[in-house]
């Protein structure tokens, strides 16, 4: 059985509320759940204690198991401790596109044009 610690969905629409759960990955991603660690409310404020709660013992018992956890539970365990902060890749997600950077060497090119017409034209 392939275990994961992943999240479920609840709550209304435009209102999400997730359990974290330890499932079988072939398990729908609100179906069937061996075990529930814990609750998420992203309608939460960032620094409030209620956002996350996890059962901390059940959650190192399911990972002992091979349990793999998601990218958010992931990050979840390692602002709660109970695993190392991994690197990232990324992907240089602050760069901007080939265009606009075309477009900043383009300015920075007539910017330094102006620049050196009064300087070659006080030198003359």
């Amino acid at each position: 059985m392939a275990m994961k610690i992943r999240l479920a969905r609840g709550g209304s629409k435009k209102r999400p509320h997730y359990s974290i759960v330890a499932a079988d990955s072939r398990y729908a991603r609100d179906g069937r759940f061996v075990e529930k660690l814990g609750t998420y409310n992203p309608l939460l404020p960032k620094d409030s204690e209620d956002r996350v709660k996890m059962n901390a013992e059940r959650i190192q018992y399911w990972l002992d198991q091979g349990a793999q956890p998601t990218d958010r539970i992931q990050r979840f365990l390692e602002a709660a401790g109970l695993r190392e902060k991994k690197e990232r890749a990324n992907m240089k997600k602050a760069q901007p596109g080939k265009k606009a950077q075309e477009r900043a060497q383009e300015k920075a090119d007539k910017a330094a044009a102006a620049a050196e017409a009064p300087a070659a034209a006080d030198a003359e």
